[in-house]
């Protein structure tokens, strides 16, 4: 189920909740909502509300904190792939046939990363490994200069980079947060907008500040949840950088 989905699922139920919560205003006796009742039914909502607000920012640091470290090695990726793409210019012609086959494998590289938007365009993603064409062409390149050994050498050290790269990335799990998170989560808005709603009359204020809320709540969540998925969705990283370097012309 997509981010979107949830987030939708959930709101419908914190809602459904709310109207319940209302519903009950109307048979309960008036004594159970005032006095000590109220003060205990105050005292429950905060503590349930704290611990809701503490799950949201911990969620929200998890999957912020992920998100940033995924960013990072794609910008990894890129500057490798930019790197090698310079070396085996500076190699010589020699190195053209690499860098058509590095071109080739980075594209299979980008589409067993963005999985969802290779299906998308109907391609099926190899998740086999990559690299290992690119690395053998390196390591079969002969150099004839001291100055091609180097760039060899140093074009093997940046290929190797680029190939754990992707490893760590195709390897990482795609949902970070537990379902069970996400229910616990919401069972505890539900609670909270029934018993806001069960504690005062309905009044046109009060439906409007309550829908407002409701769909604040719904949208912390659906920004955990695209934070949790960054190679899907409407939050995702951008694979434009490492596309505009394969589509760049090989003279």
């Amino acid at each position: 189920m997509s981010s979107l989905n949830i987030a939708s699922l959930a709101c419908g139920l914190i809602f459904a909740a709310t109207l319940f919560g209302a519903f009950l205003r109307t048979k309960l006796p008036e004594h159970h909502l005032s006095g000590d009742s109220k003060d205990v039914i105050k005292l429950g909502i905060a503590l349930i509300a704290t611990m809701s607000a503490l799950v949201l920012a911990l969620l929200f640091s998890a999957t912020r904190s992920s998100f940033e470290r995924t960013t990072a090695l794609v910008s990894r990726m890129t500057v490798d792939v930019r790197e090698l793409d310079s070396l085996l210019i500076e190699y010589g012609p020699e190195a053209k046939p690499m860098r058509i086959s590095l071109r080739t494998e980075v594209n299979k590289m980008i589409d067993s990363v963005w999985v969802e938007n290779a299906l998308a365009r109907g391609v099926t993603p190899d998740t086999g490994p990559h690299g290992g064409t690119v690395l053998y062409g390196l390591r079969s390149l002969q150099p004839t200069t001291t100055v091609q050994k180097s760039i060899q050498d140093r074009a093997i050290l940046v290929s190797t980079d680029l190939y754990q790269t992707l490893l760590t990335l195709t390897s990482q799990p795609s949902d970070l947060i537990s379902n069970t998170f996400i229910l616990v989560l919401v069972l505890w808005l539900m609670f909270i907008f029934a018993v806001f709603a069960m504690s005062s009359k309905i009044n046109p204020t009060m439906i409007t500040v309550l829908c407002l809320c409701i769909m604040s709540a719904s949208a912390a969540i659906y920004l955990i949840l695209e934070l949790d998925q960054p190679f899907d969705g409407l939050m995702q990283v951008s694979d434009h950088p490492l596309r505009s370097i394969i589509s760049e012309e090989i003279n």
